[in-house]
């Protein structure tokens, strides 16, 4: 809102440092988890979504405070309505990181059919794979007090600079701690950096900072009190201009 008059290029960087010490586990509900890494990857490109094989793209990137990870990019629901209420945007991306235990645990749970989705008889009793994986996993809820590392999740703008200087590329970013977390709420920071805008959005709306008749998204009302409330409840935020769009 105070760096871009408008946004031509967006891409979201999702990138978890943690490690809960599991051979495989995931952060968050596995059926959810594994379907959402296991869909065709979806992003805004041209004006309309492209779609593309799971997992397909990988760059590898530099993160704060975490260092270099592999980030895949893929689909999330923002991504739709980002597109719908900015529709200069040439090209938005979701990225998220995953490490190598990860993928090749993933890899194999496909190639045995046990990420499927559809019902399969055992023992008389249809069972869906997917959902009896999800039973024998760790519970994330459960990784809390073993994930160290830390989180570091941001965005990168590229648009028409506000002050009319040209175009200019801005990063903004939250890094949070696993540990930190878990010692403030009970839970890891992948939980955190998930439930803390939630309760901020609702204060919002309790608060009066966010009015209206009807539904509205978030892009469609103004930043600037979610902001300063993230600064407040444990997510505060930089921004830093970098030298020019991003080339991955």
């Amino acid at each position: 809102k105070h760096k871009l008059k408008t946004i031509r290029q967006l891409d979201i960087l999702d990138c978890n440092g943690g490690d809960h010490g599991q051979a495989f586990a995931t952060n968050f509900n596995p059926e959810i988890n594994i379907r959402e890494v296991t869909a065709p990857a979806r992003h805004w490109e041209g004006g309309q979504f492209v779609e593309s094989p799971a997992m397909a793209k990988k760059v590898e990137f530099d993160f704060e405070q975490v260092g270099p990870k592999n980030m895949y990019m893929m689909y999330h629901e923002e991504l739709e309505s980002l597109a719908k209420f900015l529709p200069e945007m040439e090209r938005a991306r979701f990225w998220m990181t995953f490490g190598d235990a990860y993928i090749t645990h993933l890899t194999v749970l496909q190639n045995v059919g046990m990420t499927r989705i559809d019902p399969v008889t055992y023992n008389g009793v249809e069972i869906v794979p997917l959902q009896f994986l999800k039973a024998v996993l760790p519970e994330p809820a459960s990784l809390g007090p073993t994930t160290k590392g830390k989180t570091n999740i941001g965005d990168i703008a590229t648009g028409e600079a506000l002050d009319g200087s040209g175009e200019k590329t801005f990063y903004i970013k939250n890094i949070c701690d696993h540990e930190a977390a878990y010692e403030e709420t009970g839970n890891q920071a992948v939980s955190y950096t998930t439930g803390v805008p939630a309760m901020i959005g609702a204060a919002m709306m309790l608060t009066g900072a966010w009015r209206g008749e009807g539904v509205f998204n978030m892009e469609e009302m103004d930043p600037d009190p979610f902001m300063a409330m993230l600064n407040e409840h444990g997510l505060p935020w930089t921004v830093e201009e970098l030298p020019g769009p991003v080339e991955f």
